[in-house]
């Protein structure tokens, strides 16, 4: 597979920066959670949506131990070593110790090297922000876009 340009990838998901919180929506400007976030960025770098998001609730990560995150990001996404050195990839987040993986960001860096994060929160919507130790302690999956679905194994 050949991966998305880290560079489409980080200035699509800028385009996002401002677009207010919304649980389950993924429309620029009009609301997106950290899942729509990224659809919305594939949708720009890679094509359609590759598959029917299923309604969720907002507590789905506290009801359930599998690992339903993980899981589409590794059938759609290619899977990295967590090393945070790559700018342009998702990094997954496990929210609590030992909890499963619930939050989404796309990883940056700004001129000095220093990591950042672009997602979505309940609370700030699509913003921008350091990618902090405790947020780094809390990354459990690194993954890449495909440049192209047809690159991917369908």
């Amino acid at each position: 597979m050949i991966a998305a340009d880290t560079n489409q990838v980080i200035s699509v998901a800028r385009t996002w920066i401002g677009t207010p919180y919304q649980h389950q929506a993924s429309v620029i400007g009009g609301g997106a959670d950290c899942l729509g976030l990224i659809r919305g960025i594939w949708r720009e770098v890679v094509g359609d949506d590759p598959c029917e998001i299923y309604t969720y609730s907002s507590d789905w990560g506290e009801v359930s131990r599998r690992e339903v995150l993980l899981e589409g990001l590794e059938r759609w996404l290619l899977r990295l070593p967590v090393d945070l050195s790559k700018s342009g990839t998702v990094l997954a987040f496990c929210m609590r110790e030992n909890s499963i993986a619930k939050h989404l960001g796309v990883l940056g860096h700004d001129d000095q090297c220093a990591p950042y994060i672009i997602h979505s929160t309940n609370r700030t919507g699509v913003v921008e922000t350091p990618l902090t130790h405790a947020w780094q302690r809390r990354c459990v999956a690194q993954f890449e876009f495909p440049k192209r679905i047809d690159e991917w194994q369908l």
